[in-house]
């Protein structure tokens, strides 16, 4: 045979060798499979390699966009947190300043004066972790001591320079989130050229900063900050590509229910986007999302459910093609 027929044969089988390592290589990406991420958060451990948890929502704030006002009796806020538990919340996250969008800041006091009497009734007596949703090195300081395990910082640690030793010295679990902005100012105009390689690059670069300022990679969870300083084809298109987020390595968390997008996109009030949270969070975990941070925790679960074992059916589908390749 002539030399040139050997040359394109071996050139075949250089081909499919290729194709075959990048199915091997690229497939669990698009797959939503990126082997066993663990998340550490004082003494809870979790391991996500086909679990989604729900985050329940609880505002002790009189602005919060969702329920702003409704549980600043702190009684309330505590029969909140035993409910949204026995509905099957896997954590709780407890804010005492509003971050919707054109909120102003609050003093540190004051959001300690909110949130310190719940934190006293549920902190160490909690059976889930208790995550507080601040920026303020003072409030997550007095939050842990009272039981917190989990910092959600919506500025990924970069309002407060104090908040990393904060958080290392207590080996307490971090979510880093994206925001363009701050709450005050992020819906006047933002842009992008391509959001999600702008999300996943700023998520990476603040990752980096955590985990060099003594954080442990393995207590860190990474949200694109569905909401914050983003338009509805910003939110709709990180929605649609949540998985590109998982080559970062680390579970990621989203937060959707409620949101702004979803009113402008079915034209209902704040009070009737149920449903179309309902389909949100059913996306974003199909899209790879490893914990869903909701409001309403009963209702999601059962959405997360239909969503998670979806997911798992096409995974098996994907691993199936793969063995038989």
């Amino acid at each position: 045979m002539s030399e040139a027929y050997h040359y394109a044969v071996a050139v075949l089988i250089i081909s499919w060798k290729l194709i075959r390592f990048a199915i091997v290589i690229y497939l669990p990406m698009l797959t939503n499979e990126h082997g066993t991420k663990i998340f550490k958060a004082c003494h809870y451990h979790f391991e996500f390699e086909s679990r989604v948890l729900i985050m329940g929502v609880l505002n002790v704030t009189p602005d919060s966009f969702s329920d702003g006002g409704t549980y600043l009796d702190p009684m309330k806020a505590v029969d909140r947190v035993a409910l949204m538990i026995e509905e099957g919340a896997d954590m709780i996250d407890i804010g005492g300043e509003s971050t919707r969008p054109g909120a102003h800041m609050v003093d540190e006091q004051e959001e300690i004066r909110r949130l310190k009497p719940v934190l006293q009734a549920v902190g160490h007596r909690s059976s889930v972790p208790i995550s507080i949703d601040t920026q303020k090195s003072s409030v997550a300081k007095m939050a842990l001591d009272l039981g917190a395990v989990i910092i959600n910082d919506v500025s990924a640690l970069r309002h407060d320079l104090k908040m990393a030793k904060v958080v290392k010295e207590a080996r307490a679990g971090l979510v880093l989130m994206h925001m363009q902005g701050t709450p005050e100012t992020m819906q006047k105009c933002p842009e992008y050229r391509d959001v999600v390689g702008e999300v996943k690059d700023f998520l990476a670069k603040r990752l980096a900063v955590a985990v060099k300022a003594g954080i442990a990679e393995e207590s860190i969870l990474l949200d694109p900050g569905i909401g914050f300083g983003k338009t509805v084809d910003h939110n709709l298109i990180l929605l649609s590509q949540c998985a590109h987020l998982l080559a970062l390595g680390r579970p990621i968390l989203v937060g959707l229910s409620n949101k702004g997008f979803i009113g402008k996109i079915i034209g209902k009030p704040i009070g009737e986007r149920m449903i179309g949270s309902v389909a949100a969070v059913a996306i974003a975990i199909f899209q790879g999302a490893n914990i869903i941070r909701v409001h309403e925790v009963g209702v999601m679960r059962e959405a997360m459910k239909i969503a998670k074992a979806l997911r798992e059916s096409n995974t098996r589908s994907q691993r199936s093609r793969q063995e038989y390749i």
